[in-house]
């Protein structure tokens, strides 16, 4: 398969991940853009990256550049994808892929256009423990799927400046969180949900805090989400079927299941993967889309996630600064 040359917009957290990621391939990224370009030569510096642009348009209009790694703020997202799929550049962008379903159908018929992929970075599509357990769930040995449960809460100081809690950074629960447990239901679920009924409590700063979530689909299919940014909970996902449950910890980048059987009470432990292996895994999924060898991207799911996180906010009445005019 064709060696891809890589370019990240931003230099972050994951952003050090995707370097680190390409190293596990004795492979480094090729560009490197950041507001802050300091940043980007330090970055660059710490990584063997051998482009560094001192504009970020620079990178989108370098014909070098094969796939472009999205990992700013996610209220700068479309933007930045207008740019790169103008511009024929395959993008993997950061969760949430855009504020809501108006932007990501604007950047989905631009990528469609100018004939590049287009995907979320969403670890649970790309962790070989989602792929195994989405194996032994063909096999139907479990039955039917009835029920999901998801938990995730995280502790955040109450900071109304930072990303978590400012509007101007469309921060809340929902898109930061959220989508994790959103994607992890949709992925199991084999129709998209149709009925969502939430409640909500607000930080100060008027963005989600905590939220409760109910969904079903035409199958029946349910599912209960509990999110909150003030309070430590597990990452935990449950998947109740006919003929047993299945648990999960730490499911986004999760590495072992545990299945319970219900007629025999046994269990059925799956572990694989690794946890620190989660960039890498996307890297090869992705490079395979634009290959054309395989698509494991999962954007039909992206978009329904992204439907449905826009449905709640609409119920909510929370709207970020951008588009409080579209949404």
């Amino acid at each position: 398969m064709k060696t891809y040359r890589w370019a990240t917009l931003g230099c972050g957290v994951i952003a050090n991940e995707l370097a680190q990621a390409m190293q596990k391939d004795g492979r480094t990224l090729y560009g490197v853009a950041n507001r802050t370009y300091e940043n980007a030569v330090a970055f660059a510096k710490k990584y063997e990256v051998e482009k560094v642009y001192k504009n970020i348009q620079d990178l989108f209009e370098d014909d070098d550049v094969d796939i472009v790694y999205i990992s700013t703020p996610h209220n700068t997202h479309i933007q930045y994808l207008r740019e790169a799929l103008k511009h024929g550049k395959h993008v993997l962008c950061e969760k949430s892929i855009t504020l809501n379903a108006k932007e990501l159908e604007e950047a989905k018929q631009l990528a469609e256009e100018n004939g590049v992929v287009l995907a979320e970075a969403m670890t649970i599509y790309h962790m070989p423990l989602y792929k195994k357990l989405q194996e032994v769930i063909r096999s139907g040995k479990l039955g039917k799927l009835c029920m999901a449960q998801m938990n995730f809460g995280s502790y955040k100081e109450y900071d109304m400046q930072n990303r978590f809690f400012n509007p101007n950074l469309a921060g809340g629960a929902l898109l930061d969180i959220g989508v994790y447990a959103i994607s992890f239901i949709r992925s199991f679920m084999s129709c998209t949900p149709d009925q969502v009924v939430s409640q909500v409590k607000f930080a100060p700063s008027g963005v989600d805090e905590q939220a409760g979530i109910l969904l079903m689909n035409p199958a029946g299919e349910m599912a209960t989400i509990a999110l909150t940014l003030h309070a430590k909970q597990p990452k935990r996902g449950m998947l109740a079927f006919e003929n047993g449950y299945v648990e999960i910890y730490d499911y986004p980048r999760a590495e072992k299941a545990v299945i319970a059987y219900t007629e025999d009470a046994s269990q059925e432990v799956i572990e694989c993967g690794s946890t620190k292996d989660a960039l890498w895994y996307e890297v090869n999924d992705m490079e395979e889309a634009v290959s054309g060898a395989a698509d494991e991207m999962h954007f039909d799911y992206t978009v329904d996630v992204m439907n449905v996180m826009t449905e709640i906010r609409k119920a909510w009445g929370l709207s970020y600064p951008e588009e409080r005019e579209s949404l």
